[in-house]
């Protein structure tokens, strides 16, 4: 018999960031015992990298007057070019408020209504003086109304950091340094996970009547990337690997217009909320001429196109790293960037050697969300397995359908947090927990007979650095903001055998213990698949929505493509199954999102 640590709750949450914490609590109030995995200590979770702030319908900010959940509602179904689930984003939308002012009874120190009068973009902006010491909002790209609650721009760290000690308040056990291997289920329904300790290599056993996956999205897969080096997308593939549960919608990848050049970590979109303009190489502030309303605060996909068009226009500048263009925020003066931009202000100083009081910050459009994740309904339970649940940037819930608002991912956590935990915390209470030791026998002596044939170099040596520098490669050349049939056929081909030769991967160093390489090869397979879903599910769609953009089908297609792809990898195949299914229009119908390319006040930017 096979040798483990088990350790069994009621809830098992695996991904200790926002959305994992934020379920847990809900669980935990409810009387039961729940347990959090993490790879890392729950506060370096990468919702700490947040910057910019959460969109909820306060209406604090003079701005935001006239705001609702009504308004909020339309600009989330237009940001996800029609392709979310209207019921979600109508929830979402309405128990935002409550999600935000929960927050603040925590503890979180939202930044606050100052009245007086301030100039932003040429309008001149007053704000009410019976409004001071209410929760402020900064504008954000795609919105009508200013909304996005933040706390300057360290948004993620400040509400994390709160979160988290709540949950050590409750006194809830987490394991952090450690990795989820596979699910335990017998194809109807999960009953855990087996782990690996990564401080000593060794496999543990969770049993949970409710397991939940809450391990963010996979940037990694993209050799440039905002997204922390742990955002992998293990909890994606773990769930795929299953053959039972789907993943929606994996083609619609976010680019974020400003990833600091050459390091590519995230400059907020409150930089350009706050103000900050767009420049070319001849210091032309470029984007009203594409989007004459909305200028830089379009949504993020048409942002991020606007910002390449220019570029292949030959109005970039030129750098050893590529073309990019310039964030500047030098106007919004130093009391304001060394405040509520302190966090950006550094990581230019620290990170790109620029002062961005006095100079121009490099910038271009990078890997950054995950709109495609595990399926669920709008309850968070997965498709294909009783008992699992997914929420957050791993789960397709589906609000964001093809692009996601920025603000509205950082919200989704704490809101989704309550909303499914609660749903999780109902479904226990009424599940008991029978899982056979025979089952559990035959997950872990699964996952030690790949660990040997690893370690022994089985079925070859092929390096799992080099595999994954290829695949970071394929899809940033071939699946990236802009797409067409012959580079999407060309990804699909190398992935697929990429995907045959991760199976012959044997290691080169002892891969006892705490091994890193064994640790990388351990999830090469996986992101394969992952990177195999994406590639297959943007070739089958041929039409352009959201992030999606098929430079061949330039055109959004509700007739044949208003609908969700599910990616299905079935046990023992060697490439994905592409399934689909309508997304839930209830209030709004398809229409004009109000900017980019299909928007008939765009311009077309000839100069």
């Amino acid at each position: 018999m096979s040798q483990y640590d088990r350790f069994t709750s009621d809830v098992l949450i695996v991904g200790a960031g926002l959305a994992g914490e934020r379920a847990a609590i809900e669980a935990a109030t409810q009387g039961l015992n729940v347990i959090i995995l993490s790879l890392v200590p729950p506060r370096r979770s990468h919702s700490s990298a947040a910057q910019g702030g959460m969109q909820a319908a306060l209406g604090n900010s003079a701005m935001g007057k006239g705001d609702s959940p009504d308004i909020h509602f339309a600009d989330t179904v237009k940001g996800s070019d029609w392709g979310c689930d209207q019921d979600v984003a109508r929830l979402f939308a309405e128990m935002a408020p409550v999600a935000m002012r929960q927050m603040a009874y925590w503890g979180v120190p939202w930044s606050r209504v100052v009245p007086g009068k301030r100039i932003y973009d040429g309008v001149d902006i007053h704000e009410d003086p019976e409004k001071e010491g209410l929760i402020a909002a900064r504008n954000f790209g795609g919105t009508a109304k200013w909304r996005t609650c933040y706390t300057a721009d360290g948004t993620g760290h400040t509400v994390l950091y709160t979160m988290d000690s709540v949950v050590i308040k409750l006194g809830i056990t987490v394991h952090d340094r450690t990795e989820v291997l596979s699910l335990i289920h017998d194809g109807e329904r999960c009953s855990g996970v087996v782990a690996r300790c990564l401080r000593t290599g060794n496999l543990r056993v969770y049993t949970a009547k409710s397991t939940v996956i809450a391990t963010g999205g996979y940037g990694r897969l993209y050799g440039a990337s905002t997204n922390a080096i742990i955002n992998e997308g293990s909890g994606m593939f773990v769930a795929l690997e299953t053959g039972v549960v789907p993943l929606g919608n994996m083609e619609a990848v976010q680019f974020h217009p400003t990833g600091i050049v050459p390091t590519w970590i995230l400059i907020t979109e409150g930089a350009r909320g706050d103000g900050g303009y767009l420049l070319d190489k001849d210091h032309h502030r470029f984007m009203p001429d594409y989007e004459p309303k909305k200028k830089e605060l379009a949504s993020r996909d048409v942002v991020s196109r606007r910002i390449m068009q220019h570029i292949r226009k030959g109005y970039g500048v030129e750098s050893p790293y590529g073309a990019h263009v310039w964030l500047d925020i030098r106007h919004l003066g130093e009391k304001h960037i060394n405040t509520n931009l302190r966090e950006i202000a550094n990581i230019c100083r620290n990170f790109a050697g620029v002062d961005p009081v006095h100079d121009l910050i490099p910038v271009r459009p990078t890997q950054h969300y995950s709109m495609g994740g595990i399926r669920t309904n709008i309850d968070g339970m997965a498709y294909g397995l009783t008992g699992l649940f997914s929420l957050g940037e791993a789960a397709c819930w589906d609000m964001h359908g093809f692009n996601r608002l920025g603000g509205n991912s950082l919200a989704e956590t704490v809101v989704a947090g309550m909303l499914i935990g609660d749903k999780i915390a109902k479904y226990t209470k009424e599940a008991s927990l029978n899982v056979s030791s025979a089952l559990i026998e035959e997950h872990v002596r699964f996952q030690e007979d790949r660990i040997q044939s690893l370690i022994e170099c089985r079925n070859g040596k092929e390096n799992v650095y080099q595999l994954r520098r290829e695949m970071e490669t394929i899809l940033s050349e071939n699946v990236g903001i802009f797409r067409s049939e012959e580079p999407l056929q060309k990804a699909v081909a190398q992935l697929h055998e990429l995907h045959q030769r991760s199976c012959q991967v044997g290691l080169r160093s002892g891969g006892k213990g705490a091994d890193p390489e064994l640790a990388s090869a351990l999830r090469i397979t996986g992101m394969i698949k992952l990177a195999y879903c994406i590639a297959a599910g943007a070739l089958a769609r041929k039409e352009s929505r959201g992030s999606h953009f098929r430079e061949d089908y330039p055109k959004r297609d509700d007739e044949n493509w208003l609908k969700r792809t599910l990616a299905y990898w079935p046990v023992g195949a060697d490439r994905p199954e592409l399934d689909y299914e309508p997304v839930k229009i209830t209030e709004l119908p398809p229409g004009d999102r109000g900017y980019g390319e299909a928007s008939t006040g765009a311009a077309s930017a000839n100069r």
